[in-house]
């Protein structure tokens, strides 16, 4: 057996040798290896030259940036247009997560300020505590089910460690939140932050305010399609 092994480690050796030939004259210049090894692989995106002197070609492969496209949405003459509002004359739920409570003490204080921006009434605001970001789905699945409130507003904050605990924690609060959503149809909005650092999430504190938004104006579209649908039957 070990004859064979000695064989066979022997033809790889002279396999290597015959794709990477012994250069005569050493290592090329900018070359740490050794006379007769392939170069080190950069992580630099390689770079070719056209054939008509153009500038030169990029790595169609290398990595690129993710880009946001910014703009409104315009919807063209002619088509009938459902959009909702921010209405503040409805009852709104806030689910708020005490884990990273830093952050989330700061996220339930912003989305408290937009309430009272758009004109929800304090008394018309219900603002549920839960231990921490996988409990905001059943939260927001039993407030919905209550029917007393126009819409939900989550607010979290995942922040990820060494452990894949961050991708389980963030996905479910995701997905569970969502169907908490679907299956009871009232709006739950969104506003998790889920990041990499403490300075991120701080960053994006004003998601609070957008989360609230996004909930009122979900309620308020739905409230309209319901209006319409009604209005229909007679």
């Amino acid at each position: 057996m070990s004859e064979r092994i000695d064989e066979i480690e022997s033809r790889l050796r002279d396999l290597g040798a015959a794709q990477s030939p012994v250069r005569e004259d050493g290592p090329a210049e900018g070359d740490p290896g050794e006379p007769g090894r392939a170069p080190a692989i950069s992580d630099e995106p390689v770079v070719e030259a056209s054939d008509d002197g153009a500038e030169p070609l990029v790595d169609a492969e290398a990595p690129v940036a993710p880009q946001h496209a910014v703009g409104d949405l315009r919807v063209p003459d002619g088509y009938s247009v459902l959009e909702g509002g921010v209405d503040g004359r409805r009852a709104v739920a806030v689910v708020v997560s005490r884990f990273n409570g830093e952050i989330t003490n700061r996220l339930l204080e912003r989305a408290l300020d937009e309430l009272q921006e758009v004109g929800v009434a304090r008394e018309a605001i219900l603002v549920m505590p839960v231990p921490g970001a996988f409990e905001l789905p059943l939260a927001a699945m039993a407030l919905a089910k209550t029917r007393r409130y126009a819409c939900v507003v989550a607010l979290g904050c995942v922040i990820r460690g060494d452990t894949p605990h961050f991708e389980y924690v963030a996905s479910e609060a995701a997905s569970g939140l969502q169907l908490a959503a679907l299956e009871t149809g009232v709006p739950v909005s969104f506003g998790v932050l889920t990041v990499d650092t403490r300075e991120q999430a701080e960053e994006r504190i004003d998601r609070a305010g957008d989360a609230v938004r996004t909930a009122l104006e979900m309620a308020d579209v739905f409230s309209q399609l319901r209006a319409q649908a009604a209005g229909g039957l007679h």
